[in-house]
This record gives structure tokens, C-alpha cells and sequence, in this order.
């Protein structure tokens, strides 16, 4: 696991990137002379190009050595930052943008990946809660403190800090990082198969969905307190959301690690292992009911938080985390039942899932700079976020219920032919 722990040094940098632009955005418009709903489609445009920069390198660039294309990314992304740091105008910025965009989600499908490789028998899920974790920690520790920085020097200084954060970790992993075990080749039509497997679209969909929900008031939630309860220093709030995210991906790793095939209470006379029809037919349940469990918090946290900051502000505090915890912790159940049922094409999977996650964010962040613009009031932005994360917790349980029926009529039918 030491190996792993590696790969979290550029997860915490994304992270920080990432989610430190939300806490920049009054900042960075008053500065540029802008809006604030224009100044967040940086936010779009960086989710965007991490969404696209995935796959299509991920076809590309599938004979390449791993370790070299995450250096290589890592170094992208390094460079992104500076320019951002360096730009003149919002033109710039938004190239700027899209060049950190394409290094960081190249890098998270190639280092979520590498974890799994590098992990030993069984703590799988450990190895992502890790690189989750590094992305988490890079918001509790690192957004407030970018906030903080550039309410005081600039939002330039907050990305100099990114860049530097960036270098660090490249040179770290060219120095210790191993080679990483490179997947099996995937043929351009399995790849393109992925993306209509019945069993692979609605996880990735579900993905989408709460990618849109979570950014979409993540990245105005500076403007949503402000309408809510008049909040004005947002960074303690940006602070207890990230606490919640490091809590939730801690915790969600050992609890996916237990949610292995179980076996059914039924078998054939005689037979001493669980037939197989009866482990597909509990393949992943208890991980679907913790990806169920953390949407319904998700859509609760959301749905609640304008109230709660209107009345009480340890309130509000709760629902952050709260909100925190389960949208981070989804993913590494969602990301284990993805390697699980894409089997030679997890890498596939993978970079299929964080392109999902992304671009749900730029969907969420434009979508939320959008109807600002067209005069929604921001402390409404959270129920619209809560109805998106519902509507993908309907597709996670419809999802279910179509994978229980079939694997209930494939039991049925292993036993009338044994």
C-alpha cells in the first residue's frame, strides 16, 4: 500500500485544484472585471476537458507504459496552473483552464487504475479509498487555505501555490513511483462497446447525475450562503464540506472491501461452494445499497441546507458534511462495481466513469451559472441540486431492480438444467 500512497500526492493537488476555484470566483470577477456566472464557466471549462482528455487518450495512448503517461499527465496538469497563474484576460484564463483540465483528468483515470494494480489480494477498495482520499484531503486542507490566500494576496498567489503543490508531487512520483502493471489490450470495439453495456451505463450514469448535482452547487455555494443565512467568509463552510469529504472516503473503503459475492441461502443438495448463478445473483448487492444509502444523505444534506443555514449555523455546518461525506464516499463503491463488472475493461470503465464525473460537473457548473443569470435566486440552487441527485438515485434503484429480476431468472435457470 506504501506504493499507492504515492499516488496520492497528485490526487491531493487535483483536488485542490479542482474545488478551490468555487472559494476563487468572487474574488477572481471583481479582479477581471466580470460576473460571477461567467467567471464560473472556468469551472466548466476545466471539468470539461477533464471529462474528454480520459478517453480519448485512453485510445490513443493504450500501448504506452502507465507510469509514463502519468508522469507525463501530472506534467500537463503543473503547467496548466502556471498559465492560469500568468493570464491576462478571461480568454486566457479559460485556455488556461482547459490545458490543467486535460493533465488532471488524464492523470485520475490513470493513477484510480494504478491503485487498483498496485494493491494487494483484498484491499482493493482500500487502494481507491486512497486516492479519493488524497483528493478530499486536498479540498478540507487545501480550498480553505487558497481561499484564505487569495483574500489576502490575490487569487494569482493561490495558483502559484497549485503549481508548486503540482511540482512537487511530479518529482516525487518520478522518483519513487514504480512501474505500474499496464492492463490487457482492449480492442477500439470492445472500448466502444462500454459505453451501451447494460450493466456499465447506468453506473456511469448515476455518476453523471450526482457529478451534477454535487458541482453544480459546490461551485456557487459562496452566493447560495450569502442568500441564505447572509454568510459572508465562506471558507470555513468550504472547510467543513471537505472534512466530510476525507471522513466519507475513509470510511467507504473497508466497507466496500466487505461487500465481496456473498453467498445465497439456497443451494443445490450435495453442492459445498455456492453454486454459480447464486453468487451472480448477489454479485455487488450490499455495494449497490451503499451507493443507495449515501444518494439518499446526498439528496437530504442538499434539500435541507437552505433552511438550516436561514436558522442555525452549526445547522448548516451538519448538512455540508454530511453532504461531504456521502459524495465523496459514492465513488469508490461505484468505481469497485465498475472494475468488478467491466473485468479486462476496467481501465476502460474507469476513464468512462471519471469522463462521466467531470463533464456532470461542467454540465452542473454551467447549468448553475445559467439559471443565476437568468434571475434564479441562489438559496433555490440547492433544491434543484437535491431533485438532480434524486433523479440519480431513481436510476440507481431501477438499475437494481433490472440486475436482481435477471439474475433471479438466471438462477431459475441454472437449476432446471443442473
Amino acid at each position: 500500500m506504501r506504493k499507492v500512497w504515492l499516488l496520492t500526492l497528485g490526487a491531493f493537488t487535483l483536488g485542490l485544484d479542482a474545488y478551490v476555484m468555487a472559494g476563487l470566483l468572487p474574488v477572481l470577477a471583481d479582479d477581471i472585471g466580470t460576473r460571477v456566472s461567467l467567471a464560473g464557466q472556468l469551472v466548466t471549462v476545466f471539468t470539461l476537458a477533464y471529462a474528454l482528455s480520459a478517453p480519448l487518450v485512453a485510445g490513443l495512448f493504450s500501448g504506452a507504459r502507465p507510469r509514463v503517461l502519468l508522469l507525463a499527465a501530472l506534467a500537463v496538469f503543473t503547467l496548466g496552473n502556471g498559465a492560469t497563474a500568468l493570464a491576462p484576460s478571461l480568454g486566457a484564463l479559460l485556455a488556461a483552464r482547459v490545458v490543467a483540465g486535460a493533465g488532471a483528468g488524464v492523470y485520475s483515470a490513470l493513477s484510480t487504475a494504478a491503485a487498483a494494480a498496485l494493491a494487494p489480494e483484498g484491499r482493493r477498495g482500500r487502494a481507491l479509498a486512497l486516492v479519493m482520499g488524497g483528493m478530499s484531503a486536498g479540498t478540507v486542507l487545501g480550498v480553505p487555505i487558497g481561499v484564505l490566500l487569495a483574500e489576502h494576496t490575490g487569487w494569482r498567489a493561490t495558483m502559484w501555490l497549485l503549481t508548486g503543490l503540482g511540482a512537487v508531487a511530479l518529482a516525487g512520483l518520478a522518483a519513487r513511483l514504480p512501474e505500474v502493471p499496464a492492463g490487457p489490450a482492449v480492442p477500439v470495439r470492445e472500448r466502444l462497446a462500454a459505453l451501451t453495456d447494460r450493466a456499465l451505463a447506468p453506473v456511469v450514469g448515476v455518476s453523471f447525475l450526482a457529478a451534477v448535482a454535487s458541482l453544480g452547487l459546490y461551485t456557487y455555494l459562496a452566493p447560495v450562503l450569502a442568500a441564505a443565512g447572509g454568510i459572508g467568509g465562506v471558507a470555513p463552510y468550504l472547510w467543513a464540506w471537505g472534512a466530510g469529504g476525507v471522513l466519507g472516503s475513509v470510511l467507504a473503503g473497508p466497507l466496500v472491501d466487505r461487500t465481496g459475492p456473498a453467498r445465497m441461502p439456497f443451494r443445490r443438495a450435495g453442492r459445498t461452494p455456492a453454486h454459480p448463478a447464486d453468487r451472480g445473483a448477489d454479485r455487488g448487492g450490499r455495494a449497490r445499497a451503499l451507493v443507495g444509502g449515501v444518494l439518499v444523505v446526498v439528496v437530504a444534506a442538499q434539500a435541507l441546507l437552505p433552511r438550516l443555514a436561514a436558522v442555525a449555523l452549526p445547522g448548516a455546518v451538519a448538512a455540508l458534511v454530511a453532504w461531504g461525506a456521502a459524495g465523496w464516499a459514492l465513488q469508490v463503491p461505484q468505481q469497485h462495481r465498475l472494475l468488478e463488472l467491466a473485468g479486462p475493461r476496467g481501465t476502460v470503465a474507469l476513464a468512462l466513469n471519471n469522463s462521466a464525473l467531470y463533464l456532470g460537473s461542467a454540465v452542473g457548473s454551467a447549468l448553475g451559472g445559467l439559471a443565476l443569470g437568468a434571475g434564479l435566486a441562489p438559496d433555490a440552487l440547492p433544491w434543484a441540486a437535491a431533485a438532480v441527485a434524486a433523479a440519480a438515485l431513481a436510476v440507481h434503484l431501477a438499475a437494481g431492480r433490472r440486475s436482481r429480476v435477471a439474475a433471479g431468472v438466471s438462477t431459475l435457470g441454472s437449476y432446471e438444467h443442473s
